[in-house]
């Protein structure tokens, strides 16, 4: 459905879950979607994920780069050591979300991507091969139609929480894969669709 895709101000259709927020917009046009190999970069979209449980991801975005600062560049060695002192610091942090469980979940999985890292062939490659290697690609016509989760998410969810990850539900892992570009989920319409489409491993 054509009217599930927004026309921005500059004439391009999006998907509509990114409105018209600026921010917002930048992010669906630049990021969401584009498939992301970095080791640390992938360990950082899924503890933002982690984070925007109960939540929109708006909130989380306008938040990230405090959450950057205070998380030391999302660097898994120095968070997986993080200090009750440090912890507690982080809780009367204002600039990010001061959720216990969250904060705390961070630390364990910054172990859990550390043994990932020496277990397997990289966290990326340990997550790319769940789809082969390359992006998903979806066709969607409207946004309902685009799944809360997959069972290449719940499969995911399932090996992260064995491995001591926490808040990696096969929702926020299925958003994750959105975001990182396991699965081009822009809907058919949408001028980034064929963009990301086009995109390659490198």
């Amino acid at each position: 459905m054509v009217k599930s895709v927004p026309q921005g101000e500059d004439g391009l259709c999006r998907c509509g879950w990114c409105g018209t927020d600026p921010l917002y917009m930048h992010y669906h046009d630049t990021e969401w979607g584009v498939p992301e190999y970095d080791d640390r970069a992938l360990f950082e979209k899924l503890i933002l994920d982690g984070f925007q449980a109960g939540l929109s991801w708006i909130t989380i975005l306008r938040k990230r780069d405090n959450f950057r600062k205070a998380f030391d560049g999302f660097q898994p060695e120095k968070i997986a050591r993080y200090t009750p002192k440090k912890l507690d610091a982080l809780m009367q942090d204002a600039g990010i979300v001061r959720n216990k469980a969250k904060i705390e979940g961070s630390v364990l999985n910054a172990r859990g991507w550390l043994q990932i890292m020496e277990k397997e062939d990289g966290f990326s490659n340990y997550l790319w091969n769940y789809v082969d290697g390359k992006p998903k690609q979806n066709a969607w016509a409207s946004l309902k139609q685009v799944p809360a989760e997959t069972p290449v998410s719940q499969a995911i969810s399932k090996d992260l929480r064995k491995r001591g990850f926490t808040f990696v539900g096969p929702t926020i892992v299925y958003a994750f894969m959105q975001a990182v570009g396991m699965v081009n989920d822009h809907i058919v319409d949408c001028h980034r669709h064929q963009a990301v489409k086009k995109l390659k491993r490198r």
